[in-house]
């Protein structure tokens, strides 16, 4: 992960609780990265996380040192964003796409209708975009 590794260890604390940290992606995280994301039927592949993991975008939220969720991004553009269930509702998620906001300023999403509560609790300019919902948001 080259100039990327000194910030494994910078951690958030916040809605989530102080058992939260949030660090970006190792190698070594790949296999509790995809269960993540397929928990939540997500498809993204191995080769994809990867990819996003060597480019310092993917974001893990750890508790008890498991992973606890994780977000992919391309860029400013949120490619999944996922919790494990046991730790859904308790701020995990917001936890990922504030860390992702603050090192890009500004997001992007494509999303089912299912999670749309979600990006609007956290300031998403939602619209409907052929026949596909988008969300976007600027920092600050």
């Amino acid at each position: 992960m080259g100039d990327h590794e000194a910030d494994d260890t910078d951690g958030t604390d916040g809605a989530a609780g102080s058992d939260v940290t949030v660090r970006r992606g190792r190698e070594g995280d790949l296999l509790a990265v995809l269960r993540v994301l397929e928990g939540a039927m997500l498809t993204v592949g191995a080769n994809q996380i990867r990819e996003r993991t060597d480019a310092g975008e993917v974001l893990v939220a750890v508790i008890d040192g498991r992973v606890a969720g994780a977000l992919v991004r391309d860029g400013d553009h949120v490619e999944a964003v996922a919790v494990h269930p046991d730790r859904r509702g308790a701020g995990v998620g917001r936890e990922l796409v504030e860390r992702a906001l603050a090192e890009t300023g500004h997001l992007t999403a494509e999303f089912r209708e299912e999670v749309r509560p979600f990006y609007e609790k956290l300031g998403f300019e939602i619209e409907t975009r052929d026949g596909r919902l988008r969300g976007e948001r600027e920092a600050g």
